[in-house]
């Protein structure tokens, strides 16, 4: 392996993730590229080596692919075909073309847990909206269930979630997973980081709040307000999940804490994520940088909780599409502890991710009270 200075590393997708993660790289003059259809997202403000093509055509990511020595993701809808054809021709690609088919695949990833013996919630496989329909005629499937898009879903969409049968017009059309509506006490997340010699390290375990319009993280709380026991088991299951899959870089992991203090898997991915973007504040090692020592054969940092924060996405508001306006950011920037990341995007729309704010302070209580602050303060309209 080369040594990682001299590394040509490739990022599909052109993203804020792609664009944090270039922001990290920079800091070791890190040789990095961008693969994505228009320079004028995100990642092209930051990587001067962009080139335009779709992460979705297999033709686009091999020519692309075939010129660097690590390729990465920061979105996991690639294509897997040409990412066969650059591993049998010696790129190292991280996750693995094989980690990327089952994850892409909602329904094979709940196969996955359930073979393994991961702790996931009861679900079931459906054609289509018909058949899940005749499943709750036949009464084989009972109220509340959440339907998901078995594949491309992203960012909220391709989920219905189906209380009554008030609900059954929302049905997406599609190959769908059912999972049963668990009763659980909270939301939580951990990224983990897994190396090329299979080592792992996890991030300190947060509690998700999510929107619940859009279906996205409204605010997130690092340390989860839970017990030392339940994080450590958080931490404890997510590295097993990312042992078992094998994979290398980051691996968040979604989970449910039931009523009954069980933990369930929800779904993964295999690449930075929202669920981590407090860390560049809060701990000793950002995920971005953690995925890139991870990818090049790096020590692994330190994923040390320095100080509690809070981490609000800031979304596109409702009624509003246009050329973005951040209303009341340069207020909200003046005050102590509060780090403002806008992303880029020129047009802004209703739910669109915008940017995000970590709130930092001396308690996570502290924290919450000045991130609800921001939330109502900072708007992003047109």
């Amino acid at each position: 392996m080369k040594q990682f200075i001299n590394q040509k590393i490739g990022i599909l997708g052109g993203g804020q993730l792609g664009k944090m993660l270039c922001q990290a790289g920079s800091r070791w003059g890190l040789d990095l590229s961008i693969l994505d259809e228009r320079s004028d997202f995100p990642a092209g403000q930051v990587c001067p080596q962009f080139a335009v093509g779709s992460f979705r055509k297999e033709d686009d990511v091999y020519q692309f692919g075939r010129l660097m020595d690590v390729l990465t993701i920061e979105i996991e809808h690639v294509s897997v075909p040409a990412l066969d054809r650059l591993v049998q021709e010696g790129v190292a690609v991280y996750p693995s073309p094989s980690v990327l088919r089952i994850i892409q695949d909602k329904g094979l990833q709940k196969i996955f847990y359930r073979d393994h013996h991961i702790p996931t919630s009861p679900f079931q496989l459906m054609d289509d909206a018909t058949s899940i329909r005749k499943a709750v005629e036949s009464g084989t499937l009972l109220f509340p269930f959440v339907q998901k898009i078995r594949e491309a879903g992203y960012d909220g969409r391709g989920v219905a979630i189906i209380r009554t049968s008030d609900d059954l017009p929302k049905l997406l059309e599609g190959p769908s997973l059912i999972e049963d509506m668990v009763p659980m006490t909270k939301e939580l997340a951990v990224v983990v980081a897994r190396d090329v010699h299979g080592q792992c390290k996890a991030f300190p375990t947060v509690e998700m709040e999510f929107h619940q319009e859009a279906n996205l993280v409204e605010f997130l709380s690092c340390p989860a307000d839970i017990t030392a026991d339940q994080s450590a088991a958080a931490e404890a299951l997510a590295i097993e999940v990312a042992q078992a899959f094998g994979t290398v870089g980051l691996l968040a992991v979604e989970l449910f804490l039931t009523t009954e203090g069980q933990l369930l898997v929800n779904e993964v991915a295999p690449r930075p994520h929202n669920s981590g973007h407090h860390t560049i504040e809060c701990c000793e090692t950002s995920q971005y940088e953690q995925h890139l020592r991870a990818i090049t054969g790096l020590p692994l940092g330190d994923t040390h909780l320095v100080r509690p924060g809070v981490m609000l996405n800031l979304l596109g508001e409702e009624g509003f599409t246009g050329p973005a306006v951040y209303r009341g950011w340069d207020e909200c920037i003046a005050w102590p502890g509060v780090h403002v990341h806008l992303y880029g995007k020129a047009e802004t729309r209703p739910y669109r991710k915008m940017g995000h704010v970590t709130v930092v302070a001396d308690t996570l209580e502290e924290a919450r009270d000045r991130a609800r602050i921001v939330r109502d303060q900072l708007k992003v309209i047109a």
